[in-house]
């Protein structure tokens, strides 16, 4: 029982236990900050908290114009050149937040924060998929995304304690403290394997252009699909901390409980939640599973408005587990989309399109999911509801539409031959990892 606890938690090869510790200290970095941004940003750089809000938006507007570009970017550098330059380029940044001063240096600062961020998370994402192997790959992806919950936790924890100080100091040390661990990732980052890959970015299996991502109709699609059931996140982080507070007799500090049982379910299981979506039709499944633990948790929320008590904290905490459940099942299918239908010839251009769903997510699902729960009550949980049962049926047209996509231009698999990106055709894998033992 011991042992299979520790391999569910602790990868098992070591290029797997690096990327998850990267991982982990990159979160802990990161999630340093972000616990503290709201009193940075209106008690240090001076600003209200409409003009945050309003700045946040700006940065986010910019990073969707700019994600396909940024992504591109990947194809022309390389992934590990580019992941590393970004961490770097991020450290920077970071020292650079106690000098801002003003709206205008705040937007400025935050939108080239986030493209940098973008770029990187694009680089990695190339990474990931270009160093393991097809049969690890989502297993690996899944220990490091554990690994993150890990990190954003002690983040979490450090930048507490610079609140619960409270002074001047305490508070301008956070983005410093980040800055500081930013530049020990980014050379954790420089330290991994190379990679030479093999086949020619825009050359097809007979000498053809590979078409742009954009061009994949069933791909941009899927990565819509993805961003909506992606939303998750904002029930978890917004709309049920406002329902418990404003329309349920639960105390206030469930929120903490709440919180601390996704970190740890998400620890404990994700890499089980991740088998079987090394293919599309498991990634297909692992979509189903989503959609399922979406709408239970919708159901079950949205009841306790009218129960009292006991009842109330239970069902809560019942319908926080399954969005928790939502989540690992819906990380599990974004990894394997990903990886079987990207065209390995155009992985950074792919790596963009896909991230236009996780930039629109932000900006339409906040609002609109708390205005339903909040404003319509038992209806609007069940909209929510049929808004990832809708995303989780279009997924799987969407995946066939791009798996066709891909065998018309002959795009060649993960093991480096043209053809359908799901058949398992014997050959050397497409990229070589120099290095790695």
């Amino acid at each position: 029982m011991l042992s299979r606890w520790w391999r569910s938690i602790v990868p098992p090869t070591k290029l797997e236990r690096d990327l998850a510790l990267q991982s982990m200290l990159s979160a802990f970095a990161t999630g340093s900050f972000l616990t503290g941004t709201a009193v940075f940003f209106t008690q240090i750089v001076g600003l209200t908290g409409a003009q945050v809000g309003l700045g946040m938006s700006i940065a986010a507007a910019v990073t969707l114009a700019l994600s396909m570009p940024l992504g591109r970017l990947t194809d022309v550098v390389g992934a590990k050149k580019l992941w590393v330059a970004s961490a770097a380029v991020e450290a920077l940044l970071y020292l650079a937040w106690p000098l801002a001063s003003g709206f205008v240096a705040f937007v400025v600062l935050l939108a080239v924060l986030a493209c940098v961020e973008n770029a990187g998370r694009s680089a990695r994402n190339v990474y990931r998929i270009e160093v393991f192997p097809r049969e690890t790959r989502v297993r690996a992806m899944a220990y490091q995304r554990a690994a993150r919950n890990v990190g954003y936790t002690l983040g979490a924890g450090t930048a507490g304690v610079a609140l619960g100080i409270g002074t001047r100091e305490a508070i301008i040390a956070v983005p410093l403290i980040t800055a500081g661990l930013l530049v020990v990732n980014a050379v954790m980052v420089s330290f991994l394997p190379a990679i030479q890959r093999t086949a020619h970015v825009t050359s097809g299996a007979e000498g053809h252009v590979s078409p742009a991502a954009l061009k994949n109709v069933g791909f941009v699609g899927l990565a819509l699909c993805n961003g909506v059931l992606q939303s998750n996140q904002v029930l978890l982080n917004v709309v049920v901390p406002l329902w418990l507070v404003e329309q349920t007799d639960a105390p206030r500090a469930l929120l903490a409980w709440l919180f601390g049982t996704n970190t740890v379910l998400a620890v404990l299981l994700q890499v089980r939640a991740s088998r079987g979506a090394e293919t599309v039709n498991g990634s297909l499944r692992a979509v189903r599973l989503s959609g399922l633990a979406f709408v239970l948790s919708c159901a079950v929320i949205s009841v306790t408005h009218e129960t009292i008590g006991w009842v109330s904290i239970v069902l809560i905490w019942i319908g926080h587990i399954t969005i928790t459940g939502a989540e690992l099942w819906q990380s599990a299918a974004d990894w394997g989309f990903t990886s079987e239908l990207s065209d390995p010839r155009r992985l950074g251009d792919y790596q963009g399109v896909w991230g236009l769903g996780y930039q629109i997510e932000p900006i339409i699902f906040p609002a609109l999911y708390t205005f339903l729960a909040l404003t319509w009550g038992p209806a609007g949980w069940a909209v929510i509801a049929v808004i990832a049962v809708t995303a989780a049926a279009l997924s799987h047209p969407a995946a066939r539409a791009a798996e066709r996509h891909l065998e018309r231009h002959a795009a060649p698999d993960r093991w480096g031959h043209a053809g359908s990106p799901g058949s398992a055709a014997a050959g050397p894998p497409l990229p070589v990892v120099r290095g790695c033992t």
